[in-house]
């Protein structure tokens, strides 16, 4: 199955088989200035959406939102298979259909139109402007997640020049309010509350794995199946204060301080689940030996608790999140007065639960560490509780035998996010999602949210062609 197939394609790919896939993988400019038709469009809808403001504060997802679909229907594509709903002011979400023979359940293309904030004081370039510098792309959304909107949508333009009558329909969904976790369920989850007949898929293919790239070689293709449970908790310890000039020993900083200190020393046990035993499994071949070591011993029968402690294994903080849950203290606040005692001090926990472990033993572990009963844990909001997308055969074997076309040698890496994107709703309505973009970007240099972000020309027509055929070797027909 997919783990027995993952490690034989795990084992040295000969010279003569890499050199013939290498062969037949895909040209692609490293500059926008040798574009074919095809990559035209692709940049030309890519521009377009960059260049719309879509921030929460100043921007407006419904002018994106129209935008593309314009582009759709212009392509060919029936008014009543291209909808835009508008759920409140400068909110907007587009649907749009290219219908199959309906042999198959649909396949679900998810993708979010609005972005983070940039100041243009703090970047070198305008954010808002999409300029190529140096064999990149430079723009807020230029990776996350605009780069794979225009893909979707310039890839259903093509499949309808082309005519493709797939197996399945191939929807997809632009949607807003990602970057703010969709808090006021404008997004997807408005859509999954009053148009899930719209969208409704066997599974969906979502932004959260991309290509990784050390020293310009392509050393992973990885697969996101499954996201960490974000919960969040208030802290607070009361007291009835008093004058600073009689200070007593019951201050509520101190008590607090010194509950966050235990909670600072204290770690979740480790826990697997099928991606993470996968991740761990594929990922060892690139450490050195004595990490190497530690990965297999900790996957052993018989862990080797020396193999992931925190001077070893877990001292990685990438590797300490694939292996327990974690809660960490994000703020802190106290007192009212610089004379007077303090009458309230407060912390916020952020807590990043391993799916499937019970949200409330969470709550009772932060309450057992800090170990004190004065100190007053308050849950924040409701998660989103999913289960993992399973590593489905099909799936998986389609992005195996892509994957060594375009980057031969590469490992298909099954992976959890200790972050988190709209795959967890859609995945808590049972539609399986998978975070796969083929967008390629060195594992040392991810500016996604940050100054300068920027994806490399070269990854933007590779990433766009991976996605065209890997959906259509998905959808059949």
């Amino acid at each position: 199955m997919f783990q027995q197939s993952c490690h034989r394609l795990g084992r040295r790919v000969g010279a003569a088989v890499i050199a013939a896939l290498a062969a037949a993988a895909p040209t692609v400019p490293s500059r926008a200035d040798a574009l074919t038709p095809r990559q035209q469009l692709a940049f030309d809808i890519y521009k377009e959406l960059i260049e719309i403001d879509t921030t929460t504060a100043t921007g407006d997802t419904r002018q994106a939102a129209d935008a593309m679909a314009a582009r759709l229907r212009a392509a060919g594509f029936a008014e009543g298979d291209v909808q835009v709903f508008a759920p409140a002011p400068r909110k907007g979400n587009l649907v749009a259909r290219l219908r199959g023979t309906g042999a198959r359940k649909p396949i679900l293309l998810l993708a979010h139109t609005d972005v983070v904030p940039a100041k243009r004081e703090d970047w070198s370039l305008d954010p808002f402007k999409l300029i190529e510098q140096d064999g990149y792309y430079y723009a807020r959304g230029s990776g996350d997640d605009k780069y794979m909107a225009a893909s979707f949508v310039a890839n259903m333009i093509r499949y309808k020049q082309e005519g493709y009558k797939p197996d399945r329909d191939i929807i997809l969904a632009l949607e807003t309010d990602e970057e703010i976790l969709d808090a006021d369920a404008l997004g997807i989850q408005w859509l999954l509350k009053n148009h899930r007949d719209l969208i409704d898929a066997e599974f969906a293919l979502n932004e959260g794995g991309g290509v990784g790239l050390k020293e310009g070689r392509a050393i992973r293709n990885s697969v996101q199946t499954t996201e960490k449970v974000s919960v969040s908790y208030r802290l607070e310890v009361k007291n009835r204060g008093g004058h600073s000039s009689l200070p007593v020993k019951d201050n509520a900083i101190y008590r607090l301080a010194e509950g966050l200190v235990r909670l600072s020393k204290f770690s979740f046990p480790h826990k697997f689940n099928e991606t993470t035993r996968a991740y761990f499994e594929r990922i060892a071949q690139f450490e050195n030996e004595q990490t190497a070591a530690d990965i297999r011993a900790v996957l052993s029968d018989k862990p080797d608790p020396a193999a992931m402690s925190f001077t070893r294994l877990a001292a990685n903080p990438v590797y300490n999140v694939q292996l327990r849950t974690t809660c960490v203290a994000t703020m802190l606040g106290g007192g009212h007065a610089i004379n007077a005692l303090p009458q309230l001090a407060g912390a916020g926990v952020n807590c990043r639960v391993m799916p499937g472990e019970p949200v409330e033993e969470v709550k009772a572990a932060l309450e057992r560490v800090l170990a004190d009963d004065q100190i007053v844990v308050t849950q924040l909001g409701e998660p989103v509780l999913s289960a993992p997308s399973a590593l489905h055969e099909e799936i998986m074997g389609n992005i195996e035998k892509l994957s060594q076309e375009f980057w031969p040698g590469a490992v298909v890496l099954p992976t959890m996010s200790a972050g988190a994107t709209d795959g967890s709703f859609l995945r808590n309505a049972g539609i399986p999602t998978y975070g796969h973009s083929g967008l390629a970007g060195d594992i040392n240099d991810v500016r996604a949210h940050g100054k300068d972000e920027r994806i490399l020309v070269k990854s933007f027509y590779e990433g766009n062609e991976y996605l065209y055929r890997l959906v259509k070797s998905l959808s059949g027909g």
